[in-house]
């Protein structure tokens, strides 16, 4: 074999040997600087969902960690925001994360949702069913890692996520692999009696008198019974009875709520979690905040309720002072912010002091 032969062979292995970490590779979409800190390794990966999409993973271990580290998974919220949180981050979900990536006898294992960060699809037209599914994908994905023990996962639910926490483990094997939940902002109830107390909320803070609350109450009743129970679409809905056109939060735009499609939340009706949570039998730290207006302190409470029956003592509810779902209330009626100051400093506190109480137990 001559020399140029040899060279080209060895030139086209290389370049074979590029494309194939390419493609195994997701691509960075964000101009933003990826995660990093002194004493702690961060891993990008990604898992691959049943619709073939591949969602971001961020993974965070002590750089000095001998053996295999229990996990912390991630839930997250209804938003389209990303779970990342890259050095000099305001958001206090990301300063959150920061904190607990840092602890040194645990992981964090976190995933972004279709069309968040670098995962590919799209996030405001993606239903739960399909994020659901990413969630059980990455879970299941936690054992391929040879620093993490899958044998004791703790899941940090929060908001939405903080409601459908315990339907990520779906075997029965996977369920075995939780040794606590820790829901910050969460939910229980169905989702139509969830979106009535949340409008009554947003109406007084409209500064409605107690009347004007009760009447409206009356016409959005009728309108989520029609969508979430009967089923009707929204457009439908509002050109039959157009009295109800002005309480829809989102105006003219009759295909999203909250950013996503409206499939997402007839989906979250069809779910009972009050069947899930009274299924868990491990530990939960349930953390309300005293302000927040999107979650009541009444789901809070009724999770710990469902845990302690089958575990007394088990679960721990508690109410934050610095807890609200919103950062910016003058802007409520524009865009409800599903995750907002979700997570702040008091709360992270309990939950550091809380996984540092269960980790051995």
């Amino acid at each position: 074999m001559t020399g140029a032969r040899q060279l080209s062979l060895f030139i086209a292995c290389l370049t074979g040997i590029a494309l194939t970490v390419s493609a195994d590779e997701l691509p960075r979409k964000t101009k933003m600087p990826r995660e990093s800190y002194s004493d702690v390794d961060v891993i990008y990966d990604f898992v691959t969902a049943p619709d073939g999409k591949r969602l971001r993973t961020i993974i965070t271990k002590p750089h000095d960690a001998t053996g295999k580290l229990p996990a912390i998974f991630v839930a997250g919220w209804l938003s389209c925001d990303s779970v990342e949180a890259p050095e000099g981050t305001k958001d206090t979900a990301g300063l959150a994360f920061r904190e607990l990536a840092q602890l040194r006898d645990f992981c964090l294992f976190r995933v972004d949702k279709e069309g968040v960060g670098d995962s590919e699809g799209g996030c405001a037209e993606n239903d739960f069913e399909s994020e659901l599914a990413g969630y059980r994908a990455a879970f299941r994905s936690l054992r391929k890692y040879d620093f993490i023990d899958p044998s004791k996962t703790y899941i940090l639910g929060i908001s939405n996520g903080g409601g459908f926490a315990p339907l990520v483990p779906e075997a029965d094997t996977e369920q075995s692999q939780v040794g606590g939940y820790i829901v910050v902002r969460g939910w229980v109830k169905t989702w139509f009696e969830h979106m009535l107390e949340i409008e009554r909320r947003r109406f007084a803070l409209m500064g409605k008198s107690p009347g004007e609350v009760n009447d409206r109450m009356k016409l959005v009743a009728t309108l989520y019974h029609d969508w979430l129970i009967e089923n009707k679409a929204v457009d439908v809905i509002l050109r039959e009875k157009s009295e109800l056109a002005e309480l829809w939060p989102e105006g003219k735009d009759h295909a999203h709520l909250y950013g996503r499609p409206l499939a997402f939340y007839l989906q979250l009706q069809k779910l009972n979690l009050a069947a899930a949570w009274a299924r868990v039998k491990v530990p939960a730290l349930i953390l309300h905040g005293q302000f927040d207006w999107i979650m009541t302190r009444e789901d809070h409470e009724l999770i710990a309720q469902y845990v302690n029956a089958n575990r007394p003592g088990g679960a721990f509810c508690r109410s934050s002072r610095d807890g609200t779902h919103l950062s910016a209330l003058p802007e409520f009626h524009r865009r409800l912010s599903w995750r907002g100051s979700s997570v702040r400093s008091q709360s992270c506190e309990a939950v550091v002091d809380w996984l540092n109480e269960h980790r051995d137990t």
